[in-house]
């Protein structure tokens, strides 16, 4: 099992022995046992008894909270790791030069693994070919100067940011003109290919918030995404290098039909779209399939960034 999405608010959650038990009005809805979780994300509102959260932190299960937009509020794991001597290692290369390299390496990353993407789309969608060509031909000067040129974060940031822009306007051309899909937009997403895409970054970033805490790097010490009040920037850093992964997921959930645009409702206060509770059911198992198959992905890319900083004078990551 080892994931369990909680999404619904007349809930109230206790604690029977291993066992977490749901309640709705009183009534015994439905329990899980505790023995094979490793993480639980709750959405919304529930009632939790204090006692549920003290089993699942015993058992070194984690919870993420999200609202019932769907947004990432935090996160609860438990005592921070033993290894201290690694944080202090973090905290003292993210104030040196080496910040600069791991930045240079996350955009190079994620700018390599944008032009594997559009040669995957080149040989499938020969109707694109051209703009496709356009785009690799822009991406591939941009990791051509990051290869030959040290550049600080601020500019490093702008290559990243033209990277992604001109990605997006090939990867929006894969939907259909009625999804009104153009570009990235977020906070709030204002079409049906954004809203998943936000909720899929927002799980895989809850994900690497567990890694970096089980293995005892801080979440809040990045080096490309640099410490900012309240944010976990090492964990920002790090799903970066997962991004195109998470776009090639959203394109066949719509591709293979698995989402329509009536799967999704639009926030008429705020102006935002997302995904539909009875949609969030139809998610949940299919998001948890492909995650089984990409955690693993996700934790040697955390330990190697835990091993870089730990060794001195290198750089492997």
């Amino acid at each position: 099992m080892g994931t369990v999405f909680i999404d619904r608010k007349d809930l109230t959650i206790k604690v029977d022995g291993n066992t977490i038990v749901f309640y709705s009005k009183g009534k015994n809805s439905g329990s899980i046992p505790i023995g094979p979780l490793k993480r639980v994300i709750i959405v919304g509102n529930v009632m939790i008894d204090t006692s549920v959260i003290y089993k699942l932190i015993k058992n070194q299960i984690s919870i993420a909270f999200l609202t019932g937009k769907l947004k990432y509020s935090g996160i609860i794991y438990g005592p921070m790791h033993n290894n201290g001597f690694l944080r202090v290692k973090q905290y003292e290369k993210s104030l040196t030069s080496f910040a600069v390299d791991m930045a240079k390496n996350i955009v190079m990353d994620k700018i390599s693994s944008q032009i594997n993407f559009l040669e995957e789309i080149k040989n499938s969608k020969l109707v694109m070919l051209i703009q496709v060509n356009q785009a690799l031909q822009s991406l591939s000067a941009k990791l051509k100067l990051l290869s030959e040129q040290t550049l600080p974060i601020e500019s490093l940031r702008g290559v990243e940011g033209s990277a992604s822009a001109m990605y997006f306007s090939v990867y929006s051309n894969l939907y259909p003109q009625s999804f009104n899909f153009t570009k990235r937009t977020k906070r709030p997403p204002t079409d049906s290919v954004n809203a998943m895409l936000s909720l899929c970054y927002t799980l895989v970033h809850f994900e690497i918030v567990r890694e970096i805490q089980l293995i005892g790097l801080d979440p809040t010490i990045g080096f490309y995404h640099q410490f900012e009040y309240g944010r976990e920037s090492l964990a920002c850093d790090i799903v970066e290098s997962f991004r195109v992964d998470v776009d090639r997921f959203v394109y066949r959930l719509f591709k293979e039909k698995h989402f329509t645009l009536r799967d999704f409702m639009k926030d008429l206060t705020q102006g935002g779209v997302y995904l539909k509770k009875s949609g969030r059911k139809i998610f949940y198992p299919i998001y948890e399939e492909w995650a089984q198959n990409e955690r693993t992905k996700w934790r040697e890319k955390v330990r190697a960034v835990a091993k870089t900083i730990y060794e001195e004078n290198t750089l492997s990551y």
